[in-house]
């Protein structure tokens, strides 16, 4: 009986921190790169990794100032680091071009990072990562930039005071991660919470990523740039969606023409994580994508 696959961890230095990653094995096969969201961790892939090990080398890596990796000495977080991390693991792994998988925030670092080095990726897949919708664009660039930085000095300023939430079971922490997700099973988020937990002096549970991701410093990385990465990005890309999300639709709202060959798979029951919601409907969309080209389906556009 074959068992399942258990990831190693690794570390490794980028822009003087400590950051970890995890390897699942399998080094001879092509490398596929899973970048988790803000406020999340790199074992929030595990069920997608499981399913993907035999046919990938997949590293799954915690961003800064995320689950095992280090937070930033100054509670700052800018999206350029965020790239440069992705880069430096790219080419620590000198196994170009990769696939790369990235839910939310992890989908705009990938996004940017195939718009800057085309050559280096093979197929992407974006979960709800491009950004905020263009009508949220419109009304932040019309918020007075001198309010902005006011705004985020008012809010850094507050949060440094505020004592860090701790939770005096593992079993409030789940109830705390089912509230921010109410399509998890008991089973995901005792999972979720478990790797993404440090267990305090007192007994207590606080979660492992840096408060202050919470107040991203102007400047930090805007959204109404992206467009010139995307359309530089020259490998095939697949965008995902759920249904029930906060997210804009990019195929209706414009955004997904900025694109060389992209299509969009919509996941019906499913919000912003929907590769937990719908795992087996994301595992097979995903399989379809990743296929050679002779064994997909002709055709791109919108999947229902």
């Amino acid at each position: 009986m074959q068992t399942a696959p258990t990831p190693t961890s690794h570390f490794f230095m980028s822009l003087r921190s400590r950051l970890h990653y995890l390897d699942w094995g399998n080094p001879s096969a092509p490398p596929l790169i899973l970048v988790h969201g803000g406020f999340d961790h790199a074992r929030s892939w595990d069920w997608t990794a499981r399913a993907l090990a035999q046919d990938y080398h997949v590293i799954a890596p915690d961003l800064r100032g995320h689950g095992d990796s280090a937070w930033s000495p100054e509670g700052s977080y800018m999206m350029a680091n965020f790239v440069y991390d992705l880069a430096l693991i790219i080419d620590l792994l000198d196994r170009a071009p990769v696939t790369l998988v990235g839910h939310s925030l992890g989908g705009s670092i990938s996004l940017r990072y195939a718009g800057l080095f085309p050559e280096k990726v093979g197929q992407i897949v974006a979960i709800e990562g491009l950004g905020l919708s263009p009508n949220r664009l419109k009304h932040k660039a019309e918020e007075a930039v001198p309010d902005v930085w006011r705004q985020w000095i008012d809010s850094r300023r507050a949060s440094a005071g505020r004592i860090t939430r701790r939770y005096p079971t593992i079993e409030a922490a789940v109830g705390r991660m089912r509230e921010r997700n109410e399509h998890l099973s008991v089973e995901q988020a005792l999972h979720l919470t478990r790797h993404g937990v440090n267990r305090n002096e007192d007994g207590s549970y606080s979660w492992k990523f840096d408060p202050y991701l919470n107040n991203a410093a102007p400047q930090a990385g805007t959204d109404a740039d992206l467009p010139d990465f995307w359309s530089r990005i020259t490998c095939q890309t697949l965008l995902c969606l759920g249904k029930d999300s906060w997210a804009s639709n990019p195929a209706k709202d414009g955004r997904m023409a900025h694109f060389q060959d992209a299509r969009l798979a919509e996941f019906t029951d499913a919000g912003h994580w929907l590769h937990h919601d719908q795992f087996d409907r994301f595992i097979a969309e995903l399989r379809a994508f990743l296929a050679p080209p002779s064994a997909q389906v002709a055709g791109a556009g919108v999947r229902p």
